[in-house]
């Protein structure tokens, strides 16, 4: 079963011991840590960064600590980077784009978030990830355009289903047709009916999606201006999709990126893990899985 003998003997005694209860999932915290920095050298850190607003590796020889093990302590109490406080007063000046409050919808189709992410085009024979940026390469061809492709996108809040479409622009004729297929595809995955749709302030999505977004009973939401975090959800499907899909591979020619995406749509929908969902795919939220 792929289990040691030395860990089913450790199963086997503390079964004879405690029985059900000696199987419960227990910590591998030690019971002692004789290496631990003590509570005063932690205060003694502390004190001295917030008198002399320094990083660890001026810090650590002043207080006789290690600057590995003084980044350590200031992250433990949750102390900001030096980057991220007044110079002259030390209080946080810098804000955080990343929400104090996570949500996630109680239900699927409660909300969705759309986005579309520009990525440049592939020349045929490959770009320059294939050739290098050396002599020879389409980069260095001022007088070929290249062009971009348009990778719109869709996702629930609530169980992160996505769907993805590559299309050769992102006016409003486009994005209004998207959202058609879109919702077709959400309701062959169980999500029959969405209630809020969640995107940034494009003229294209502010005008263009009207007539879709009453055909089907959609209450359209509009993130603050320059604020993309607030629509975090897409624009980190955005993300993967760079890191996982566009450029993970090496693609001799753009059609064969496009051909990539719907096998790795379904991947992403059905196997990939989520964190934000406890190691499941996001077909795991959806009836029937």
């Amino acid at each position: 079963m792929g289990v040691s003998r030395k860990c089913v003997k450790t199963w086997i005694d503390r079964y004879d011991d405690e029985g059900d209860a000696g199987l419960v999932t227990r910590s591998s915290r030690p019971h002692t840590t004789p290496t631990k920095t003590s509570a005063e050298i932690e205060q003694k850190v502390l004190a001295a960064r917030a008198e002399s607003r320094e990083g660890p590796d001026v810090l650590g020889p002043k207080v006789g600590v290690p600057a590995r093990r003084v980044s350590r302590i200031l992250r433990r109490h949750d102390v900001p980077y030096l980057r991220e406080c007044d110079p002259i007063t030390g209080e946080v000046i810098r804000s955080s784009k990343q929400s104090a409050v996570r949500y996630e919808r109680e239900r699927p189709g409660e909300l969705v978030h759309m986005d579309v992410k520009k990525i440049g085009r592939i020349p045929e024979g490959g770009g320059w990830r294939v050739h290098g940026r050396g002599a020879g390469s389409l980069q260095r061809d001022r007088s070929t355009r290249v062009g971009f492709d348009y990778v719109h996108s869709l996702v629930d809040d609530h169980s992160r289903l996505a769907y993805s479409e590559i299309l050769p622009d992102e006016k409003g004729p486009s994005c209004a047709a998207f959202l058609e297929r879109a919702i077709a595809y959400f309701a062959a995955h169980g999500i029959t009916g969405i209630e809020r749709l969640m995107t940034d302030n494009a003229w294209a999505y502010r005008w263009s999606l009207r007539a879709v977004c009453t055909e089907h009973d959609i209450s359209q939401m509009f993130i603050k201006p320059h604020c993309p975090w607030q629509n975090g959800k897409v624009e980190r499907l955005n993300r993967t999709l760079a890191i996982e899909w566009a450029y993970r591979q090496v693609f001799t020619s753009n059609d064969a990126r496009a051909a990539a995406l719907a096998p790795w749509l379904e991947h992403y929908n059905t196997e990939r893990r989520h964190s934000a969902l406890g190691g499941k795919p996001p077909i795991s939220r959806l009836l029937p899985t």
